[in-house]
């Protein structure tokens, strides 16, 4: 269903995606993490829709299509490293520490913090050109807001 889009994300020089393909890549992204505890439940899905909703101003009908397609895209991606690579590609460095942060409040929506799910931001935040303590600051906002 979306291979064209996963050939062009993981091609050895990928294009820049339009702004529905960043979307969806992020959205995959935010999928991941919360599957990579092995748990994907009504909590993660509930505060994936609202960090789409906020971030892309979306009705929840359209949350709803996004995340469920990107439910499909991250099932079918091969790996981490080229959907980050993609949404770095896509998204301005101002802009991805507040991607770090919608990270962190998935990580965070169950209420618990996972060995696999730290794993997975220690490998994805340098990806996305932010160090270690931005990431660390963008959590502690996270935990903040509540």
């Amino acid at each position: 269903m979306f291979g064209n889009l996963l050939r062009r994300m993981t091609a050895p020089e990928p294009e820049t995606l339009s702004d529905v393909d960043s979307r969806l890549a992020l959205a995959a992204l935010l999928v991941r993490i919360a599957r990579a505890d092995g748990s994907y439940d009504e909590s993660e899905r509930s505060r994936i829709n609202r960090v789409l909703a906020r971030r892309f101003d979306l009705t929840p009908f359209e949350v709803t299509k996004v995340r469920k397609d990107a439910e499909t895209l991250e099932s079918e991606a091969p790996d981490t490293v080229r959907f980050t690579r993609a949404i770095k590609a896509a998204v301005p460095h101002e802009d991805r520490e507040q991607i770090i942060e919608a990270l962190w409040e998935i990580v965070l929506a169950d209420g618990s913090r996972d060995h696999e799910e730290d794993a997975l931001m220690r490998l994805v935040a340098p990806m996305l050109g932010i160090n270690d303590r931005d990431s660390a600051l963008a959590r502690q906002r996270v935990v903040k807001k509540g």
